[in-house]
């Protein structure tokens, strides 16, 4: 019985390790179905270090979502590079904004507009709104409502494209569908978005793409290479 006992508890333990290696070969080669959504991007900020933009473009990346700024004043200090290295590997390039729940809307889009090109194909701006990483307090949604817009009015009229606004789960389940309507960029790893107004599709935060040492959030867009070429097209 003792020999059983053990026997049984081996192969428990073996069942379990098979799983947790499954698990995390799934999670970490996940992709979506490439036939259906063909167009692959990455969002990156300094966290990712140097990258080689060539490799990255090598590694069926298409397009890049930089991080620019944060808050009022703070711009992310890999900004310039990651944009000029990016679109010279040619990759399609846009920029985003970490936007905070502690500074007026105003003045975080005096920051973006100062830090970001006017006179180069971009993708439309990205607003981030998440929990994570933000300060502590938690607005309402009438009063996120109102700090976006005061940051989406000039931004809009500065590079003349509706931005996108990127929720993570957290956020989505907060706010969608009580802040400015805009196009959406949906966080939902491993999982197609339950939802299908969206521009972008973040499926993964710790994938790995050849050129950038560590992770690096993975994304899709809803549609084939004309649509990005849309989005990139200069505003007349």
């Amino acid at each position: 019985m003792k020999n059983r006992i053990i026997l049984w508890g081996l192969t428990s333990l073996a069942f379990a390790a098979m799983a947790a290696a499954g698990g995390f070969f799934y999670f970490h080669t996940y992709s979506p179905d490439r036939n259906k959504y063909p167009v692959r991007g990455i969002d990156v900020s300094h966290h990712q270090g140097q990258i080689d933009w060539r490799r990255v473009a090598a590694d069926d990346v298409a397009f890049a979502i930089i991080k620019a700024t944060e808050g009022g004043d703070h711009v992310d200090r890999a900004f310039a590079s990651n944009l000029l290295e990016a679109r010279a590997a040619g990759i399609a390039v846009g920029a985003y904004h970490f936007f905070t729940f502690c500074r007026p809307g105003a003045d975080q889009a005096k920051n973006f507009i100062s830090v970001v090109p006017h006179d180069q194909p971009m993708l439309p701006p990205v607003v981030d709104v998440e929990f994570g990483g933000n300060c502590p307090q938690r607005p309402s949604p009438e009063q996120l409502n109102a700090e976006l817009q005061a940051f989406l009015g000039p931004v809009e009229q500065a590079f003349g494209k509706t931005a996108i606004v990127y929720l993570t789960d957290e956020a989505e389940a907060a706010y969608a569908g009580q802040i400015a309507t805009r196009p959406l960029w949906l966080r939902s790893l491993l999982v197609e978005p339950d939802r299908h107004d969206w521009i972008y599709w973040q499926y993964h935060n710790r994938g790995r793409v050849d050129g950038i040492a560590g992770d690096v959030d993975l994304n899709v867009l809803q549609g084939g290479p004309e649509k990005l070429a849309a989005l990139l097209t200069p505003a007349h």
